[in-house]
């Protein structure tokens, strides 16, 4: 059998590889499985959208390749949304890159930048997709720890400055994922800062940029004077839409920034299909109307799911942003074995922290994608497996 290249051989294992084949067979059992594992909403995406797609599907020029150009009214749609939501003038042909999913993107702009011997700076716990795409650079790793001594932020002052004179990526995630955390403006000015003055190119996942609570209203890394220099910043249909599975994003960045990344693509792909786009105008133009609804659902879910697991014993407080609630465990306690005995005895689905990366050891993550009750009950079974497990943690000691 040929052998595995060592760069393959170096990727871990997927943190949601193994939960679809186990959810089908828990449900095969007749279990009554609450999946809340993947950020993967129950709820429909923008009507229009839906229509947009179905018109699409029967006009035959839609049906050809979308090539890196794409739907042009796609990319004219993300210029005037990114001037509305965050008073930001980018050029529609020059400075926006259509993605097919902004997690292919993420992995994708890695390879413009990064080679063998260069570090990429990858939060741990987080998106698996930023330690792919560096890996696949043949590329170093430099993993920082997210934990609550650093309110979950990347602070590059800690890091060593060996490592720092190699850095030639920085991956930002805020609001977070799995951890909820948001990024005080004052911390976005100091990394953009840095990354100016090494010269290091900053990869901003704005994903949830539209799940902020109470009142928060996430920025676009463009809001900070310079980054326009050093950053490129992705955004997505999936969370904001409910549209995970049709792969519709973006990345926006100046011309020298997103040319290098539509040149990798276009050794990789040929567009995403230009009738999937024309879906994207129509759920970007019902931004006004649709996004406060969907948010205010999940800002609902959210605050059943902080009761109800408050309620079964845990410890967690009510994020600002995002579809996650990331919770603690007792010290010592696995992230993985509370998960598979959650999932295995109760049949939750659920997120061990350290899926995410060793920095996620201590945690797991639920997302809010099922309704308020469904969580309720997926809270008071988790209350049943983290008693039993301090139970015979306490038998254990004494």
């Amino acid at each position: 059998m040929p052998k595995f290249s060592s760069r393959f051989s170096a990727f871990p294992i997927y943190p949601l590889a193994h939960i679809p084949a186990r959810k089908k067979a828990l449900l095969a059992a007749g279990v009554d499985v609450i999946d809340l594992g993947a950020g993967d909403a129950d709820l429909p995406p923008p009507p229009k959208a839906v229509a947009a797609l179905q018109a699409a599907a029967e006009v035959p020029a839609m049906q050809r390749y979308g090539f890196g150009l794409g739907h042009v009214p796609y990319r004219e749609a993300i210029s005037a949304w990114m001037h509305t939501r965050f008073g930001q003038r980018v050029d529609p042909l020059t400075e926006i890159v259509p993605l097919l999913g902004s997690k292919e993107g993420l992995a994708h702009v890695a390879f413009a930048y990064l080679g063998a011997g260069d570090v990429a700076i990858i939060p741990d716990p987080a998106y698996q997709a930023y330690l792919g795409g560096t890996l696949m650079s043949d590329a170093t790793p430099y993993v920082y720890a997210l934990r609550p001594r650093t309110n979950f932020l990347v602070e590059l002052d800690e890091i060593p400055a060996a490592v720092m004179a190699r850095t030639r990526v920085l991956y930002l995630n805020y609001p977070n994922n799995p951890t909820a955390a948001i990024a005080p403006r004052e911390y976005l000015e100091r990394v953009v800062q840095t990354c100016r003055e090494r010269d290091i190119l900053l990869v901003y996942d704005n994903a949830y940029s539209e799940m902020g609570f109470d009142g928060y209203v996430p920025p676009s890394i463009f809001e900070i004077e310079g980054a326009r220099d050093v950053a490129i910043e992705f955004h997505s249909l999936s969370k904001t839409y409910n549209m995970t599975g049709w792969r519709c994003g973006w990345a926006v960045a100046k011309p020298e920034i997103a040319g290098a990344l539509t040149k990798v693509k276009s050794f990789t792909d040929t567009g995403q299909y230009m009738g999937i786009q024309a879906a994207g105008v129509a759920a970007i133009e019902s931004w006004a109307e649709f996004v406060p609804q969907n948010l205010a659902v999940f800002a609902a879910r959210r605050d059943a799911a902080v009761a109800a697991f408050r309620a079964n014993g845990f410890a967690c407080e009510a994020p600002k942003a995002t579809m996650y609630l990331w919770i603690p465990l007792p010290d010592g306690m696995s992230s993985a074995a509370f998960c598979d005995r959650l999932r295995e005895e109760q049949g939750v689905i659920a997120m061990p922290g350290s899926g995410f990366g060793a920095g996620g050891e201590g945690f797991f993550r639920i997302s809010f994608i099922q309704e308020g009750p469904r969580i309720a009950e997926a809270a008071r079974r988790a209350g049943v497996v983290l008693a039993a497990m301090q139970q015979a943690s306490e038998t254990i000691g004494a």
